[in-house]
C-alpha cells in the first residue's frame, strides 16, 4: 500500500540495516530485480550490491538504471551490475530479460519481484488500458517471471534459492478507489503462500512483504490526470521508509520466513484487518468511502 510521499535517496547507501548472518544468505548469488529504476526497486539494489556477485536491474528506463549501476560501481566495483530495459507488462519484454540472463550464461539464485502499478479514483472510470496494464504487471509479469525463475534455479539445501514478492497490506483488505491494485495484490500474497509450499522440496525460498504507505514515486504515478486522489487520513501512522521495508524483507527471507509485515503499527493494522468480521470490516470501509465523496 505505497502511497506515501516521496522521500530523497541518499547519494551513498547507509550503513546496512542487515546482520551479517542474513547477509551471508546472499553472498555471492545473482539477483534479478524488477521495478529497479525507482523507488522499493533502488534500495534493493543498494542492500544488495556488496554481497552478490550479480545484480540484473530490469525496469523501462535504462537511464535510471544506468545511473543506479555508475553510482554503486563507484563505491564498490566488485559487483557486475546488468541493466537491462524491458517493459514486463508484455510478453516481449519479459523474454528480452531471460535473453539478456540467459546469453550472459547467469545462473539466477534470487528474483525480486518488486515491479508493481495502481490506479487513484473509481473502477468505474478507469481507462481500460491502465486496468489491462496493472493485471499485466502486478499479476501476469510476477506469474511468469517466478515460473521461468523456478525453471532456471539451481538450488540445493545448502544454498538455496529465493523469490522475493513485493505486495502491500491493501492485499489484507479491499481498498475502494484503488480496488484493482488491492485486488491484484491479494493475488500475489495468496501465489506466495502456495508457492512456499510448492517450491520448499526444491530448495527455492518465497517471501512476500506487505509495506504500508512508503515514500517512494507509486502515489504519484498512480494519480489521473485530472489529479484525484484517495482518502489518505490515518496513513501517516504507518509510514515505513524504503530502507526499512527492504531490510525487513531481505531479513525475513534470510530467515526462511514467508510473509513480512515491515514496522509494528502495520503488522499491528494488518493483524485488526485479519481479525475484524467481514461485516465490520465493509462497514467501516463503507463509511470511510462515503466521507471521501462527500456522501451521507
Amino acid at each position: 500500500m505505497d502511497t506515501a510521499p516521496p522521500s530523497t535517496s541518499p547519494a551513498t547507501p547507509a550503513p546496512p540495516l542487515l546482520s551479517d548472518e542474513a547477509l551471508q544468505f546472499y553472498q555471492g548469488g545473482t539477483a534479478i530485480i524488477t521495478g529497479a529504476s525507482s523507488g522499493l526497486g533502488v534500495e534493493f539494489a543498494r542492500q544488495l550490491y556488496r554481497h552478490v556477485s550479480v545484480l540484473v536491474l530490469a525496469a523501462r528506463r535504462f537511464e535510471a538504471m544506468q545511473a543506479l549501476a555508475e553510482e554503486l560501481n563507484a563505491i564498490h566495483p566488485g559487483v557486475r551490475i546488468i541493466p537491462c530495459a524491458c517493459d514486463l507488462s508484455t510478453d516481449a519484454g519479459r523474454v528480452a530479460l531471460w535473453e539478456k540472463v540467459d546469453g550472459l550464461g547467469l545462473q539466477p539464485t534470487l528474483l525480486i519481484n518488486n515491479a508493481g502499478l495502481g490506479d487513484y479514483g473509481a473502477f468505474a472510470d478507469a481507462d481500460e488500458p491502465r486496468i489491462r496494464q496493472q493485471i499485466e504487471v502486478n499479476i501476469t509479469g510476477l506469474t511468469l517471471l517466478t515460473r521461468d525463475f523456478a525453471y532456471r534455479a539451481k538450488a540445493t539445501a545448502d544454498k538455496p534459492a529465493a523469490v522475493l514478492n513485493v505486495s502491500s497490506l491493501a492485499s489484507t483488505v479491499p481498498v475502494p478507489d484503488l480496488a484493482v491494485y488491492a485486488a491484484t495484490k491479494s493475488y500475489v500474497s495468496s501465489l506466495s503462500e502456495a508457492l512456499a509450499i510448492e517450491f520448499a522440496s526444491k530448495h527455492i525460498r518465497v517471501l512476500y512483504v506487505c509495506p504500508g504507505p512508503t515514500p517512494t514515486n507509486f502515489g504519484q504515478n498512480a494519480r489521473r490526470l485530472d489529479d484525484r486522489d484517495i482518502d489518505r487520513s490515518g496513513q501517516n501512522l504507518l509510514v515505513v521508509t524504503p530502507d526499512r521495508v527492504v531490510a525487513a524483507a531481505l531479513g525475513g527471507l534470510a530467515e526462511n520466513k514467508i510473509r513480512v509485515f515491515p514496522g509494528k503499527r502495520v503488522r499491528l493494522a494488518a493483524l485488526v484487518f485479519e481479525l475484524l468480521p467481514k461485516l465490520l470490516v465493509r462497514f467501516i470501509l463503507t463509511r470511510r468511502y462515503r466521507r471521501a465523496q462527500h456522501q451521507p
